[in-house]
């Protein structure tokens, strides 16, 4: 459903909100979490994964649709 880039963004936004919470029981860096964004459809989602689980060697999913749909669809 999003773009790569608009996965990385929502990923850091994510990242660093829980950061910013200093909560006892999460680590002072680099926290683990899996975020599922249902779209319109039922084929409509994505997952989103913290940006430092991606490195050159292993980096993220690229789905062509998903880099496109907003041109194609109509950017809103």
């Amino acid at each position: 459903m999003f773009s790569v880039q608009e996965k990385q963004k929502l990923a850091a936004i994510i990242e660093s909100a829980l950061l910013d919470l200093h909560h006892p029981e999460m680590p002072d860096e680099n926290p683990t979490f899996m975020l599922r964004v249902e779209g319109k459809e039922g084929w409509s989602w994505a997952e989103i994964k913290p940006n430092w689980t991606f490195s050159e060697a292993n980096p993220p999913g690229l789905n062509p649709w998903n880099e496109v749909a907003r041109e194609a669809m109509g950017d809103k």
